[in-house]
């Protein structure tokens, strides 16, 4: 039997109420041992086992990040670290990765993609800094830019400035990691069945087995189902579901062995946003005709389209399929001597298309039509993407802790080798078909396709990295006040690039001319070995403290992307030397209400140097002279302030610049593009005496400088806005919970991405509301 008490250990209360549970129980035990009734001696009876089991309640704070190369417990780890815990995203309904990442403040996925191009999948943006690379499940890289589901997940580590000496090459301001489900002994079922604004139909399903108790084997299968609609835009759609069992022998062992596997397809109508036109900030873009003051003054005064036109096609498509198969070894050498041995194999394959609508948009001529119902614009389907990504590793870390004198050492150390690969195909342009003009305020996406019949060129372009990896981290504690930690990484990189285009034109001064269509092949590497370290001091005022100093570094290599260039403009250049980055952080920890609370600040500054810009002379030449800074703060707040009142806060505010080189921003203003200045989030619950629980948040992200292509007229920048949410939570009775989720409650309109040249924007999720029926056993 199971008796409730709170988060942590079983009080004396509930042991005392066990033990007399249990002496009460005694005669029953005996009586059940002879069914005739007849005494049975005290050495022939048989006691059925009765066990007092603590549960914990739903908390937001974690103790620990999840990688074994963070030793110490949150308060005593220098370096802004933010855990995302299951309870938080199920209580906010949330169900992909950029949903959940709206817990921890400037993280979001900003930017919608160049020119007619559209960003796929987490396009991540964090202090700055692209870090849509930088995305991990249990520790191994995920490549592959796809939307990620949380159904399988426990919670998400956030760790944001310095990353190269935990995971190697990636974005220089941070990575994230999804920390997958794991078996466990105990048999639980627990099903979310959800509908919503939106045509939302979603269910998942969480189920665990005890196979062996005696041998500690375990098995758990998470099931995911979803087929919906977008409550912001017509058309769009999410369709995909997975499974992911997992099976661990040995659980609560010496040795432990968990066997993982995840299978997602999904099959979604993408989303290329809307016409930016009639949004503050908007001017038609130059357009080098006679009539251009005529066609100027009727658009910049244009009305906005309606945010849910969708200026695509029915033929627009985002299939994905992506597998990964995982074989974790746990072994304990000693109580102060443990080994953990990955291996992973993953595939993603993603083929997608969509309808691209052009900058300089609107037909118009002179006369121009007066009324706007007839204006159109021109749309291709340009947009391509069929790719393929691979992955094998295996990466071995032992921790050990042991004393030299007074000093106390936590060494992790581990090796890494990795091999991903990544493939494109190109299609011939005229396979993919044309469609007609869209009407500007009313487009069809059932306009009919001519010519739609994908076919491959024989262009493709394959990149290929192979890292083997080194590393060595030791936290020294000297008495209770004084924590230092140094670490070293080295990671030995091969990166090749092979390339087939097709040429498309003979110039007149070839020595050999080539008829088009004749394919030329490209075939680059590179091998390098980046070093990266970090060291940090930590004074502890009290147990529950810390004060810290951190610095470290990253290096990102050529060909980070999978690709390399002979191109003296391109950062993928081989001939270029690695980015860098160095990172400056001091911050405090504080856990209050017996470590029930916690309470973070930091402030750092991050400086990337090694940039490729033009030189301002001579228009010709290239030097790695471009150097970025972020300075900021970061406070955040996480835990229970009393007995069934649960918080999860965080602000963060960010100066940036270009310290040397080209700045990026279309407004001329020298700071970082897709970048809020300030940022703030916010979530509580609290849980009323009759079983009620409520809850609700504030998400403000700051105003947002877009980047710079060459493009006039658009929105230099995207408004600030504020976004509440609320919960309601009812237990039926202990196998059922409704939830009900409200978003946007006060209908906010406002722009969550905006492409490079401002000519589209993703619009924000209008208000609207889900129903979930927690179902559990």
């Amino acid at each position: 039997m199971a008796i409730k008490s709170r988060k942590h250990a079983p009080t004396r209360f509930n042991q005392h109420i066990g033990a007399a549970l249990a002496v009460m129980l005694l005669p029953v035990a005996a009586q059940a041992a002879d069914p005739a009734g007849q005494s049975v001696p005290a050495s022939q009876q048989t006691l059925n086992e009765i066990k007092v089991v603590g549960s914990k309640e739903n908390d937001f704070k974690a103790e620990k990040a999840s990688s074994p190369k963070y030793t110490e417990e949150l308060v005593n780890t220098p370096q802004t670290i933010v855990v995302i815990k299951k309870e938080l995203i199920e209580q906010q309904g949330a169900l992909t990765l950029t949903d959940a990442l709206r817990n921890t403040p400037g993280v979001g996925t900003f930017f919608l993609g160049e020119n007619g191009n559209t960003n796929t999948g987490d396009a991540v943006y964090m202090r700055g800094f692209d870090s849509s690379g930088s995305i991990y499940v249990d520790g191994v890289r995920d490549v592959g830019s796809i939307s990620r589901d949380v159904f399988n997940i426990e919670q998400i580590d956030v760790l944001k400035g310095p990353a190269g000496t935990d995971s190697g090459r990636g974005s220089p301001t941070g990575s994230i990691n999804l920390v997958s489900k794991t078996a466990s002994m105990a048999n639980t079922f627990n099903s979310l069945l959800t509908a919503g604004s939106g045509k939302q139909k979603r269910a998942t399903a969480d189920w665990n087995r005890i196979l062996d108790s005696d041998t500690g084997t375990a098995l758990r299968l998470n099931l995911m189902t979803q087929d919906s609609g977008n409550p912001a835009r017509d058309e769009v759609t999410n369709k995909r579901w997975a499974f992911a069992p997992t099976v661990t022998f040995g659980i609560g062992k010496p040795t432990r062995i968990t066997a993982s596997y995840l299978h997602v397809d999904q099959n979604n109508v993408p989303d290329g946003g809307v016409p930016t036109i009639g949004l503050p900030g908007y001017s038609t873009p130059d357009v080098a005709t006679t009539e251009q003051p005529v066609i100027r003054s009727f658009l910049n005064g244009a009305a906005k389209v309606d945010t849910k036109n969708f200026y695509g096609s029915t033929a627009d498509y985002d299939k994905v399929k992506a597998d990964m198969g995982t074989l974790r070894i746990d072994h304990d050498f000693s109580p102060n001597v443990q080994l953990q041995n990955t291996t992973r194999y993953g595939k993603t394959k993603q083929d997608y298309l969509l309808t691209a609508f052009m900058g300089s948009m609107v037909n118009l001529k002179t006369p121009v039509p007066t009324d706007p119902s007839t204006w159109t614009m021109a749309r291709s389907l340009r947009t391509v993407k069929d790719q393929e990504n691979t992955i094998l590793t295996n990466q071995t870390v032992v921790s050990a802790q042991f004393d030299t004198g007074v000093l106390k050492h936590s060494v992790v150390a581990g090796a890494e080798f990795t091999s991903e690969k990544q493939t494109n195909y190109s299609y011939v342009p005229a396979s993919l078909g044309t469609l007609p003009d869209a009407n500007l305020y009313h487009p069809n996406p059932r306009d009919t396709v001519t010519g739609h019949n994908p076919v491959r060129s024989g262009a493709f372009t394959e990149g290929e990295v192979n890292t083997q990896s080194l590393y060595v981290f030791d936290t020294v504690k000297f008495g209770d006040k004084w924590i230092f930690n140094g670490g070293v990484r080295f990671d030995h990189f091969n990166t090749t690039y092979d390339a087939v285009t097709l040429q498309t034109a003979v110039a007149k001064d070839q020595v050999q001319k080539l008829p088009v269509g004749t394919p030329i092949p490209t075939h680059l590497t590179l091998n390098d070995t980046l070093a990266n370290g970090k060291i940090s001091a930590m004074y502890k005022p009290t147990p529950d403290s810390s004060v810290y100093a951190l610095l470290a570094t990253s290096k990102a290599p050529p060909g980070v992307n999978f690709a390399l260039s002979t191109g003296a403009n391109s950062a993928q250049n081989p001939n270029y030397d690695p980015q860098e980055t160095t990172t400056k952080e001091i911050g405090t920890k504080w856990d209050f209400l017996k470590q029930k609370l916690s309470l973070s600040a930091a402030v750092y500054q991050t400086t990337v140097k090694n940039e490729v810009e033009q030189d301002p002379v001579i228009s010709t030449i290239y030097y790695q002279t471009g150097k970025k800074r972020v300075e900021g703060i970061e406070i955040g707040v996480v835990g229970e302030i009393m007995h069934n009142w649960l918080v999860s806060a965080g602000y963060t505010r960010m100066n940036t610049k270009v310290e040397s080189g080209k700045v990026v921003t279309a407004s001329g203003i020298n700071n970082l593009s897709y970048t809020p200045k300030q940022a703030f989030t916010s979530w509580t619950s609290y849980t009323l005496p009759f079983g009620l629980k409520i809850g609700g948040g504030a998400r403000y992200v700051g105003e947002m400088l877009r980047g710079t292509d060459g493009a006039v007229g658009t929105p230099a920048r995207v408004d600030a806005y504020w976004v509440f949410d609320a919960m309601a939570t009812y237990t039926v009775n202990k196998n059922l919970d409704l939830q009900l989720n409200a978003y946007n409650l006060a209908d906010k309109t406002y722009v969550a991405a905006i492409n490079k040249s401002g000519f589209r924007y993703t619009p924000g999720q209008p208000r609207s509301f889900s129903l979930t029926a927690n179902i559990k056993f």
